[in-house]
C-alpha cells in the first residue's frame, strides 16, 4: 500500500470509530466504551498532526477525498475533547432509564461521526452527505423527549432552517463543480489562485455564506436556538460548543472564495454585525441562564462571521476553539451558574461615575493603541476597538457585585490579557494565516460603529434602566423584537406541524374542606 494512503486511513477511523460506538448500543448504553472510543480519536489526532506538523512520514496525500490541512486537525481534536467531555457527563446525566440511554447514546456517536467527517472532508459531496447526516440525526436529539411542545417546534423550525442551509450550500457545490470541473475543494482553491474568480464564483460564495449564517442562527433565524434548550443539557453543550460553529469552520474551509467575492463579504458584516450587538444585548435582558447562553452563543457566531469577512481567519479559528470550549463548560455547569447569578443579581454594585468611565476608557485605549503601533499592526483595526471597549467595561466596573480590585491590578489584568490574546492570535496564524479582503476601511469602520453603538446599548441597559424610554426599549429587546414570533408563523403557514398534546394537563386542585362556607 501506498504511503501516502497510512494517513487517510488512520485519518478516517476517527468517524468510523463513532459511528462502530453507535452500532454497540443494542443491549446496553457501553458509556466507557464510547469514551475510549473519543480519547483514542483525540490521541490519534495528536499522533497525526504532529506527523504532519514536523514531515516526520509520507502521510499525507493532497489530491484525495480527506484533507490533512491543519484546520481539519484542529477540528478533530477538538471535536474528540469536546465528545470525551459530553459522553462522561450524559452517562450520569441519562442514568435511570435504559432504554433511553441506548437512544440516546446511538445518536449522540452518530452526530459525532458526521462531524469528524464533514471536518476531514476534501470531497464537496462526501462534505454534503456528513452535512446532512448531522442535521438528521441532531434532529432525533432535539427531540429526545417528544412529548414537550417547545421543544417540538424548536425542532421543527430547526429541521426547516437545516433544509435551507443545505440547500444553499448544495447550489454553491454545483455551481462550483460546474466551473472548475472538480469536486476537490484544494483543487478549487488552486484555481482561483491562478485565473481568479469568475461570476459563478461570486455566486457560490454568497451561497456559502448565506449557508453560513443559516447555519449559525442569525437574525431573524434564531429562535430555534433559544428554545431547544428543552432538550437535554448535554445535548445544548453539544449544539452550542461544536454544531453550531460549523458555520465558521464552513466559512475558513472556502476562505479563498469568500475573499475574492464583495458581496459575500458585505453580506456576512452587516448581517452578521447587527446580529453580534442585538443579540448580546438581548441576553443582559434575560434571567434563564441557558436563555442567556444561547443569545450569547447567537453574538458569538455573529462575531465570528464578521471576523471572517474581514479576512481575520486565524482570529475567527481561535475565537471557535475558546467559544467550543466556554459554551461546553457553561451548559454542562449551567445548574451551578444559576446560584452564581441569583448572587450577582442581589449583591449591590457600585455603579462607575463618569470621570471613571473616561480614565477607564482613555488607559483601555492607550494600552491598545501602543500595542498596535509597538508591533506595526495593519488593519483592519475593528477588532481591537472591541478588546479596548472589553477592557474599559473591565476596568470600570472594577467595583463589582461580589469583589473590588484596585485600578493598577486591573490594568495588569488588562496587559496579561493583551499579551495572552497576541500570542494566541499568532498561535492561530500558524494554522490560517489572515487574508485581505475587499471591504477595506469602509468594512472596518461600519463593525467599529456597531461596536460603540454596542457599548452605549450596554451602559443604557445596565445603568439607565429607571428612564423611560429605555424602559420601553428594554421590553423590545427581552422580546427580541418579536422576530421569531413572525418567522414561527410565517413557518407554521408554509410548513406546518402537529405539536404534542398533553393527555393529563395539571390542575389545581382544591380540597372541598378549603372552601369558604
Amino acid at each position: 500500500m501506498d504511503g501516502h494512503w497510512i494517513g487517510n486511513w488512520l485519518l478516517i477511523l476517527v468517524p468510523l470509530g463513532f459511528f462502530l460506538g453507535a452500532l454497540l448500543n443494542e443491549k446496553r448504553a457501553r458509556w466507557n466504551t464510547a469514551a475510549a472510543i473519543s480519547l483514542t480519536a483525540l490521541a490519534l489526532v495528536i499522533v497525526l498532526g504532529l506527523l504532519e506538523r514536523f514531515n516526520v512520514a509520507p502521510v499525507v496525500n493532497t489530491d484525495s477525498w480527506i484533507t490533512h490541512s491543519p484546520v481539519a486537525y484542529v477540528m478533530l481534536g477538538l471535536i474528540s475533547f469536546i465528545a470525551f467531555i459530553n459522553i462522561r457527563y450524559s452517562s450520569a446525566y441519562m442514568a435511570g432509564n435504559k432504554d433511553e440511554e441506548k437512544r440516546y447514546l446511538r445518536w449522540l456517536m452518530i452526530t459525532l461521526g458526521s462531524v469528524a467527517m464533514v471536518v476531514i472532508s476534501n470531497h464537496m459531496l462526501l462534505m454534503m452527505t456528513a452535512w446532512i447526516a448531522i442535521s438528521l440525526s441532531l434532529h432525533q436529539l432535539l427531540i429526545f423527549y417528544p412529548e414537550r411542545q417547545r421543544a417540538v417546534l424548536a425542532a421543527h423550525k430547526k429541521y426547516i432552517f437545516a433544509r435551507v442551509a443545505e440547500l444553499c450550500l448544495l447550489s454553491a457545490i454545483l455551481i462550483l463543480h460546474y466551473e472548475h470541473n472538480t469536486w476537490f475543494i484544494t483543487d478549487i482553491h488552486r484555481t482561483i489562485d491562478l485565473n481568479g474568480i469568475t461570476h459563478l464564483d461570486q455566486v457560490a460564495a454568497l451561497m456559502v455564506a448565506l449557508a453560513a449564517l443559516v447555519k449559525c442562527a442569525q437574525l431573524p433565524l434564531h429562535g430555534w436556538l433559544i428554545q431547544v434548550v428543552e432538550a437535554p443539557t448535554p445535548v445544548s453543550a453539544l449544539l452550542h460548543a461544536g454544531i453550531i460553529n460549523l458555520g465558521g469552520f464552513l466559512l475558513i474551509i472556502f476562505a479563498p472564495l469568500i475573499v475574492v467575492s464583495d458581496i459575500a463579504q458585505w453580506v456576512l458584516l452587516i448581517i452578521g454585525g447587527i446580529t453580534t450587538v442585538l443579540a448580546a444585548l438581548v441576553m443582559m435582558t434575560r434571567a434563564s441562564v441557558k436563555v442567556r447562553l444561547a443569545w450569547s452563543t447567537m453574538s458569538q457566531m455573529g462575531l465570528m462571521l464578521v471576523e471572517c469577512a474581514l479576512g481575520l481567519f486565524e482570529l475567527a479559528l481561535l475565537h471557535l476553539v475558546a467559544h467550543s470550549c466556554y459554551k461546553a463548560y457553561a451548559f454542562l455547569n449551567s445548574g451551578s451558574e444559576v446560584e452564581s447569578s441569583l448572587k450577582r443579581r442581589l449583591s449591590q454594585a457600585v455603579p462607575p461615575s463618569r470621570t471613571e468611565w473616561i480614565l477607564a476608557g482613555l488607559a483601555s485605549l492607550t494600552l491598545v493603541a501602543a500595542l498596535v503601533a509597538v508591533l506595526d499592526l495593519d488593519g483592519p483595526y475593528s477588532p481591537w476597538l472591541l478588546f479596548a471597549i472589553a477592557l474599559t467595561l473591565l476596568m470600570a466596573e472594577r467595583r463589582g457585585r461580589l469583589n473590588t480590585a484596585s485600578v493598577i491590578s486591573m490594568m495588569t489584568l488588562g496587559a496579561i490579557l493583551i499579551a495572552a490574546y497576541s500570542l494566541q492570535k499568532a498561535g492561530a496564524y500558524l494554522v490560517i494565516p489572515s487574508m485581505t479582503t475587499s471591504v477595506g476601511w469602509v468594512g472596518d469602520a461600519w463593525i467599529g460603529f456597531l461596536m460603540i453603538l454596542f457599548m452605549a446599548g450596554y451602559i443604557l441597559l445596565r445603568y439607565h434602566t429607571d428612564h423611560p424610554l429605555v424602559t420601553k426599549a428594554r421590553r423590545a429587546f427581552y422580546a427580541g423584537f418579536y422576530l421569531d414570533e413572525w418567522v414561527t408563523r410565517l413557518n407554521l403557514r408554509i410548513y406546518p406541524t402537529r405539536l404534542p398534546v398533553r393527555l393529563k394537563p395539571k390542575k389545581l386542585q382544591i380540597p372541598k374542606e378549603e372552601f369558604f362556607q
